[in-house]
């Protein structure tokens, strides 16, 4: 039987308290039309007659949906005669809508959340009419995130870290698990002036709004004790800076390697006027403020794996010199024994790889050796490592 009963009559208001249009209209009279027609479907002739005993009781069911409003027609039935029988149903207004579906309490909830918004920063009231049902999540937090947005607003683009954000049950915690939401609002609220429209995503929030960011830190080993170095420092000295610090320095450098196992870093040989550089995987954007290293023979060590060769493409968008080092065919399968898998490969194609680099790159995204192949950097022999040194 498919006739509309009361559940499925509720159903079709909780539809529109799902979608946001009941909360919506709690505060635009005009945003729903009022009265409201549900659909409702009944018994045919046919079944009219066969199950007449089930018709009434599904029609005495209707008959008390309050606070629904329910038409009836009159039926000509050659056998059971006149009958009336629920034809329409209405929701008169968004009371009786609330009422029948019980979120009388959670719009009242979101009105005031309207008014707060409406008061302190009135702008956001159009997001607030578009997600009306995360407001209500964030009811707890309402005022706390309304404080943020008034703050920025008198102190646009503060050049201070999140943590000095002096606000009531406010800290750098909060702000940060609000990334998201709160770049929605200030980009509704600030100017645009006070906005780095470069600066996107919740990773780039610090930047977006002028606040400071944590520097990005560098580790780099020097490779021949004869290179001047930091006061307190000596011999082959493990020394990490910030990228503005490292960006400055004057090293007599011909060569500078990149390894991203750490392993390979603190066991890296020696070699004159070298250094090495502990990798970090996806992201060149502290190591490209030492444009001192556009002078340097730049050697860039990963593993042979797909992402392996990303990186390396990632990082000849800063420095289209860096070369590829132990990231060969020939390095590859004279290591078959420690091939392993690569869990998640890329499968992209890279534009800024060499056309050797290139071809080994498809061997491994396409599975043409071994379905998922990757070797780790740190399972090449190291007297592999030290015959193919270059410039050794």
């Amino acid at each position: 039987m498919t006739w509309t009963t009361p559940a499925d009559l509720r159903a079709q208001l909780q539809r529109l308290w799902e979608r946001g249009e009941l909360l919506r209209a709690a505060v635009d009279e005009t945003h729903i039309a009022w009265p409201v027609r549900l659909n409702l479907r009944g018994p045919t002739a046919a079944e009219l007659s066969e199950r007449f005993d089930a018709a009434g009781a599904w029609a005495r069911a209707l008959a008390n949906v309050s606070p629904l409003r329910i038409e009836s027609r009159e039926w000509s039935h050659r056998v059971q005669g006149r009958q009336r029988l629920p034809a329409i149903a209405w929701v008169d207004n968004l009371r009786d809508a609330l009422a029948c579906i019980g979120q009388q309490r959670a719009t009242q909830r979101y009105r005031e959340l309207w008014q707060m918004a409406a008061a302190a920063q009135p702008k956001l009231l159009p997001w607030l009419m578009k997600r009306p049902l995360q407001a209500l999540e964030l009811a707890d937090r309402w005022e706390r995130l309304l404080a943020i947005v008034a703050w920025m607003d008198a102190h646009p683009r503060p050049g201070v870290y999140l943590r000095q954000v002096d606000l009531p049950n406010v800290d750098s915690k909060f702000i940060e698990a609000h990334r998201g939401l709160l770049a929605e609002w200030l980009d509704l609220v600030l100017p645009s002036a006070a906005i780095d429209p470069l600066a996107t995503g919740t990773a780039q929030f610090a930047r977006r709004y002028g606040f400071l960011e944590r520097p990005s830190r560098i580790r780099f080993r020097l490779l021949d004790p004869a290179l001047p170095t930091l006061p307190g420092c000596s011999g082959l000295a493990d020394i990490t800076l910030d990228a503005a610090s490292f960006a400055k320095l004057a090293l007599p450098l011909a060569r500078v390697f990149i390894t991203e196992n750490e392993t390979n870093f603190l066991a890296f040989p020696p070699m004159q006027r070298s250094i090495v550089i502990f990798g970090a995987g996806y992201g060149w954007e502290g190591l490209a403020q030492a444009t001192w290293l556009q002078g340097c023979a730049l050697h860039y060590w990963g593993d042979i794996d797909t992402h392996g060769f990303a990186i390396l493409d990632q990082l000849r968008g800063h420095f289209a010199h860096a070369r590829s080092f132990l990231m060969d065919r020939e390095t590859l399968l004279a290591h078959r024994a420690a091939w392993g898998q690569e869990p998640e490969p890329a499968r992209h194609a890279l534009l800024r790889l060499d056309a050797v680099e290139a071809a080994l790159y498809d061997e491994l995204r396409f599975d043409r050796l071994q379905p998922l192949l990757r070797l780790e950097q740190e399972r090449i022999g190291y007297g592999w490592l030290e015959r193919h040194l270059p410039g050794g």
